[in-house]
């Protein structure tokens, strides 16, 4: 019974610290985990993400570099993909969303970078250049692009845990499975 009410404090506690932002970035460091749950922290947040499910939400690892490592960051997001009215309903606008959308796919048909340049001349067929400055740099502050020294500019650690980028970009390049049209004929061969 000690051990039950001992796990339920820890995945209460486990929610408080991934719901309640105290640092700049949302979530919380494996290393932060670690300390306030103790060694088997990782049960503890695969069952809170079990919990979450019911709620449509999940709990996304996000690795700095190649492995996991105590770096890590743990974030609550949603689970699936959210439809246009939700989103909106989060406060994004769809020319920001088409910003986001385009700049990422951009980036991952470079291999993962691109030149912060060639994304605003992109951006800017379609969008005022002040408009298309203001909004690359907000996502660059909210962490869904990330920028280096060197003027390039990668996908960042919100978007890389908030974007199922493959679905994205198969939904740019026309690949989804969807059903034929109606008006469409079909031939057998």
């Amino acid at each position: 019974m000690e051990e039950a009410a001992e796990l339920r404090e820890k995945l209460a506690r486990a929610a408080q610290l991934l719901f309640f932002k105290s640092h700049m970035r949302p979530g919380v460091k494996a290393w932060e985990l670690k300390r306030d749950l103790g060694r088997n922290y990782l049960e503890v947040i695969r069952m809170l993400d079990q919990e979450l499910q019911r709620f449509g939400l999940t709990v996304k690892r996000i690795s700095e570099g190649e492995e996991a490592s105590e770096s890590d960051r743990f974030l609550v997001t949603l689970r699936g993909h959210p439809t246009l009215t939700t989103a909106r309903t989060f406060g994004w606008r769809i020319d920001d969303m088409a910003i986001l959308t385009v700049a990422i796919a951009y980036i991952l048909s470079k291999r993962g970078k691109a030149p912060l340049k060639e994304v605003e001349r992109l951006l800017q067929e379609k969008f005022p250049k002040w408009k298309v400055e203001q909004t690359i740099d907000r996502f660059i502050r909210r962490g869904y692009l990330e920028e280096d020294d060197e003027g390039m500019i990668y996908v960042g650690w919100r978007a890389r845990a908030e974007i199922d980028q493959k679905t994205l970009l198969s939904l740019l390049l026309g690949k989804e499975k969807s059903k034929p049209n109606e008006s469409e004929e079909t031939s057998p061969g």
